[in-house]
């Protein structure tokens, strides 16, 4: 039983098109699965990803139309990373937010890696990390009808941020209970707080990552569009999931039990800070409903809400994903 890394992480958005747009055309991802939320179908979720949304390459949107800002603070997960290819392509990077006037600040290091970090159209907060001396979990694969160059594109997820008020609870859970490795630490963007701490899992690198950041000084966080839901690590398999189930319960963790999600299956918990984590298995897989080449393009619904589907599409606003 061991994670292998990011599985997916999930955020929030007030504007389904935009954020397609935004996601597509300036950051260049695959939309991987046009499809609702389970847990209430008449609000969007969107996936992105690599060229078929590989497990570690996954970002996922709910769209709540009237969500208001997000106002940072702790028990939180504060900053998403992506991966890129090397140190070129964040020069690349660089000069595409200067032409389309996205917000983001110089290239400089963080745990020992050159990084890039921005803000999308809600200010959710981004940093795309280069791979040049990564070693550990392989990234994904652009997809080849991207409008970013293959050589240039996002290869999947990189280290979640974690922002707590007391890191000790949230370190404790990471090693004790999931397995997670103390890497190492790099000093904070901010004067006088503590040094971030790096905790890795699986084979390492920057697609099996978790930066911890503890802040005393700041409120809990308000979430809204712009902000992060949750962070889903990757399990191998079902029948470890149920391990991993049973793991959590005697650990005292209330828990949502197993869910199907169709895609992937999975199970989710709130480590002691509050921040809600999800283990998620690396399969079935997107491809389940849907063409490999038409991923996206049509409203997919998991077989157990299919019987729904007038009413559903009914509640939507039209979103138009074909390519043009």
């Amino acid at each position: 039983m061991e994670l292998k890394g990011i599985h997916h992480v999930s955020a929030l958005t007030a504007k389904a098109s935009k954020n397609f747009d935004f996601y597509t055309k300036a950051l260049g991802l695959r939309l991987i699965k046009k499809t609702v939320n389970q847990d209430d179908t008449s609000v969007y979720h969107l996936f992105y990803g690599d060229e078929k949304g590989n497990p570690g390459t996954e970002l996922t949107f709910f769209e709540i139309p009237m969500a208001g800002h997000t106002y940072e603070g702790v028990s939180s997960i504060s900053a998403i990373s992506l991966r890129v290819p090397n140190d070129q392509a964040l020069t690349y990077w660089k000069q595409r937010f200067e032409e389309l006037n996205i917000e983001h600040e110089d290239i400089a290091e963080r745990a020992g890696r050159s990084t890039l970090a921005f803000k999308d159209f809600e200010e959710q907060r981004f940093i795309l990390v280069s791979d040049e001396t990564n070693e550990g979990v392989a990234g994904g694969i652009p997809w080849d009808k991207s409008p970013v160059p293959q050589e240039y594109g996002i290869r999947g997820l990189g280290p979640v941020k974690l922002t707590v008020r007391s890191a000790e609870p949230t370190v404790k859970v990471l090693t004790e209970l999931m397995g997670f490795r103390k890497k190492g630490q790099y000093p904070s963007f901010i004067d006088g707080q503590s040094d971030i701490l790096v905790f890795e899992t699986g084979e390492g690198g920057t697609g099996a990552e978790v930066h911890v950041e503890e802040r005393k000084d700041l409120p809990p966080e308000r979430l809204g569009r712009g902000g992060v839901h949750h962070v889903a690590f990757r399990v191998d398999n079902e029948d470890e999931l149920r391990q991993w189930a049973q793991r959590i319960q005697q650990a005292g963790f209330p828990n949502s039990g197993f869910v199907d999600r169709f895609y992937f299956r999975s199970l989710y918990f709130r480590e002691p800070n509050g921040i809600l984590f999800e283990l998620a298995t690396d399969g079935p897989g997107f491809d389940t409903d849907e063409d490999i080449e038409h991923l996206g393009e049509s409203l997919a619904l998991p077989p157990f809400l299919e019987p729904q589907r007038k009413q559903i599409e009914a509640r939507l606003k039209p979103l138009n994903t074909k390519p043009e």
